[in-house]
């Protein structure tokens, strides 16, 4: 079952820690069915990863991020990390997704991102590809995509242990 603005409203207010903190303006980024990211910062990725079953191998390349000019990213096509605003604290029985909010899909540009485990905590990254041969231009703080919250049936265990756990 997807979470409603009154129930993601009530596990803001309060839940310790807050489902969501760290927000611009919660009137305007909380929605009837979920809660709008913010963009913080840009980055390319500079160099190759590797992913195996194990993680033995795995690596993630390392970024250099994108400078803005005036609090305003000029985006060429090509595949970018981004990283929110809002700190994110699921508590064990709910999970999300992030998608991209319409208007930047209709700019010719969408937001990928894994599925946020019960227990992650911290201020997340998703995938932004530009596919627009012309390009996007996005601000600082410009809602980019919406999370959207869901009830996790059954026991989750002890929730997210995983790498990204507490992202700053």
């Amino acid at each position: 079952m997807i979470l409603g603005r009154e129930e993601i409203l009530r596990l803001i207010k309060s839940h310790d820690p807050p489902l969501v903190s760290c927000y611009i303006d919660l009137e305007t980024q909380l929605q009837p069915a979920g809660f709008d990211l913010t963009l913080r910062k840009v980055y390319v990725p500079a160099g190759k990863g590797e992913l195996d079953f194990s993680n033995e191998r795995r690596t993630i390349p390392p970024w250099s991020e994108v400078p803005t000019i005036s609090g305003t990213w000029r985006l060429e096509p090509g595949a970018y990390i981004v990283e929110y605003n809002e700190v994110v604290s699921l508590p064990l029985d709910i999970a999300a997704l992030v998608k991209p909010r319409s208007s930047l899909l209709r700019m010719g540009a969408t937001i990928e991102t894994a599925l946020w485990d019960p227990g992650y905590s911290g201020r997340g990254k998703s995938l932004l590809i530009v596919f627009n041969p012309h390009g996007v231009i996005v601000h600082v703080n410009a809602r980019i995509s919406q999370m959207v919250f869901f009830r996790v049936s059954g026991r989750t265990g002890t929730g997210y242990k995983g790498a990204y756990q507490g992202e700053r």
